[in-house]
């Protein structure tokens, strides 16, 4: 059903369907998986058989699945993508993830179309426009501040279109869909699921006279999202779905963070009465969830409060964990650190590591450990040599990224969700026998009977209670009861297997009743006649890759169409990469920090920088009206010399050559 602007949603990945499975169990209001092809992440790929199966378990709690289908598309892929769309219909999948405008232009089922980040939602009048070509779920972008959100909130209607963010997870530095170096570089596109993560590498910075003002660091990689503390004033700016990155996570991140923010969500939920749940069913877990226990690469809030200077994961893109405690000592096969918390439990496979005299991460995973004294004091015999443990000594810092004891309870059942049901026995009317009707949670009521003499029981009051107990057993079921009323002038006596029916009975139906409840929501209708796009220009930027795209921005206005970046039809220096991160502001650079700074004012100016990675070289120029970064580069010929061997069909503005 299409969420209602009342109703808060938790949405969470799926690398595959199993994980999917285990995300509705752990309290996700909706799951977002790729399908067998055309998903912006090459890498988690799903047969439709799999995603069938996923869209059963998650229609049980009235929970939905979306498929991703967000790349960019060529010409000859559009009559594969249109088969798997009816394909994905026919399995029951609810909406699909989309970026391709030229989809709107096929013979699509009615499916519901949600707008992908990948579409770089910023603006208001962008938000609207896609609301208005029927798209009912907008990805906004992850830079917006609450502000800006409440302003798309406020251009668009909540009735036609449902905001949606992403609160948890993998930070992109480029506004999504408008970064370019990896095709430019490795021919391998973002924009078609196969990004090489340039940003995730070490550079030189040097600025305009060739001069060095970062060494050997990350400044492209962002540290990870984590909105826990801001999610009643993302409900309060319009946002309703809340998003958790993640689809090539493995299943315990999944299990661990739809498991927090279910919490948090929850405790938002109990104390706002306007607000309500978007599934039904409410969950148990056998574990405290925690997001430290996950790979993260430290937590920012990003832009949402507003810009902060400390967004970066500068050092490292890996995940140094948690700081336990110091070296105390360390000897050719074995260290000894004391620990912070003297009741911290280290176990043999745990992964610690640590920052050289470099500050690169190094790694240490435990074959090995014991106490070797009171207050935390521990011993650890490494995996690996300690040779090769470059700088650990005494007074190093040491920090655990994987804690076994915690791997091995999720890898185990963790959690149980449970929609609640009113159990009423009664007699039935026209004959000797007994009835049960089941109401749930969200109103839905289902009824079973048994013929049967009615037998009087030796004594009442343990009969009534024998009844209660054995219609209480939903075992496996999704139910648990909330209340069991015996409607009977007395607790007649009912053999345990019979009343055993009756319940497995009156079960069935309920589930039966619940499916039947279901309804699919359906493709919006667009506004007639077609709405004008904001713009009657679009660059490389709007990544137009095949014709059904083009014929979609002239329909709408659109005087000048080019084709996107993996046309190949930018020959010179363009963006590579369009960023709300800052260089120079996180390196305290920005022109406008000096600003009052008595000897500093005016001396800083946002001049170009370059980073440098090897061999290659890339252009940081700053655009301070909207506060931007430009990566700036060009494409790779042997790129351009690959594709042209290529037999393709896609969207081109001049000759092919």
């Amino acid at each position: 059903m299409a969420l209602l602007p009342h109703q808060i949603e938790l949405l969470a990945p799926a690398r595959d369907a199993d994980i999917g499975i285990e995300a509705v169990n752990h309290g996700a209001d909706a799951v977002y998986i790729g399908g067998p092809s055309f998903g912006a992440r090459a890498a988690a790929d799903n047969p439709v058989s799999e995603i069938e199966r996923l869209v059963k378990h998650a229609h049980r709690f009235h929970a939905r699945v979306f498929v991703t289908l967000n790349t960019i598309l060529r010409d000859d892929e559009l009559e594969p993508a249109r088969r798997l769309v009816h394909e994905l219909w026919n399995a029951g999948v609810d909406a699909l993830i989309i970026q391709d405008m030229g989809l709107l232009e096929l013979d699509l089922p009615p499916i519901e179309l949600h707008a992908s980040t990948q579409c770089d939602i910023r603006t208001p009048e962008k938000a609207r426009f896609l609301q208005d070509v029927g798209l009912s779920q907008l990805v906004l972008a992850r830079e917006l501040t609450l502000e800006q959100i409440a302003a798309v909130r406020a251009a668009t209607d909540s009735a036609r279109s449902t905001l949606e963010f992403f609160i948890h997870g993998a930070l992109c530095v480029a506004y999504s869909g408008q970064c370019y170096i990896s095709e430019a570089h490795t021919g391998r596109s973002a924009n078609r699921g196969d990004c090489s993560q340039a940003c995730r590498l070490p550079y030189q910075v040097l600025d305009a006279q060739g001069r060095f003002v970062a060494h050997d660091q990350h400044v492209l990689s962002m540290k990870d999202n984590n909105q826990s503390a801001n999610l009643e004033a993302l409900i309060d700016a319009g946002i309703r779905s809340f998003k958790i990155e993640g689809r090539y996570k493995d299943m315990g991140y999944v299990k661990n963070i739809t498991a927090h923010y279910r919490g948090l969500l929850d405790g938002l939920l109990e104390a706002r009465t306007d607000l309500a749940r978007a599934s039904d069913g409410r969950c148990r877990f056998s574990f405290t969830p925690d997001p430290n226990q996950n790979f993260n690469r430290a937590f920012t809030d990003y832009f949402v409060r507003g810009r902060q200077a400390d967004i970066g994961a500068f050092d490292t893109p890996k995940n140094a964990g948690q700081p336990m405690g110091w070296v105390a000592r360390a000897t050719a096969e074995f260290f000894e650190f004391e620990a912070d918390d003297p009741t911290l439990e280290l176990h043999n496979g745990d992964g610690l590591c640590y920052f050289d005299a470099q500050q690169e991460l190094m790694g240490a995973q435990i074959n090995r450990a014991e106490r070797a004294g009171p207050n935390g004091l521990w011993r650890a015999w490494p995996k690996d040599p300690m040779s090769s443990l470059r700088d650990l000594r005494r007074g190093t810092r040491i920090h655990r990224n994987r804690d076994m004891a915690w791997v091995r309870a999720l890898e185990k059942k963790s959690a149980e969700r449970r929609i609640g049901v009113w159990m009423r026995l009664g007699e039935t009317p026209h004959a000797e026998g007994l009835s049960l009707l089941l109401t749930d949670e969200a109103g839905h009521e289902a009824r079973a009977e048994l013929p049967l003499p009615y037998a009087a029981p030796r004594d009442d009051a343990p009969a009534a209670e024998a009844l209660r107990a054995q219609l209480a057993r939903l075992g496996e079921t999704i139910f648990e009861p909330i209340d069991i009323r015996l409607d009977l002038p007395r607790p007649w006596f009912v053999p345990p297997s019979q009343l055993n029916r009756l319940r497995r009975d009156a079960i069935a139906a309920l589930e039966a009743t619940r499916a039947a409840a279901w309804t699919r929501p359906l493709r919006a209708a667009p506004v007639e006649p077609p709405v004008a796009y904001p713009e009657d220009t679009l660059s490389y930027l709007a990544n137009v890759y095949n014709h059904k795209a083009r014929d979609f921005y002239a329909r709408h206005g659109v005087k000048l169409i080019a084709a996107a970046f993996e046309s190949h039809e930018e020959e010179g220096e363009v963006s590579l990469m369009i960023t709300k991160h800052c260089v120079r502001y996180s390196l305290s650079l920005c022109p406008k920090q000096a600003k009052g700074v008595t000897g500093v004012q005016g001396t800083v100016r946002a001049e170009p920088l370059t980073l440098q990675h090897g061999n290659e070289r890339l252009t940081l120029r700053f655009d301070c009206k909207p506060c931007e970064m430009h990566v700036v580069g060009r494409l790779k010929p042997r790129v351009r010399a690959a594709a042209r061997e290529l037999p393709l069909q896609f969207y081109r503005t001049r000759p092919s050559r």
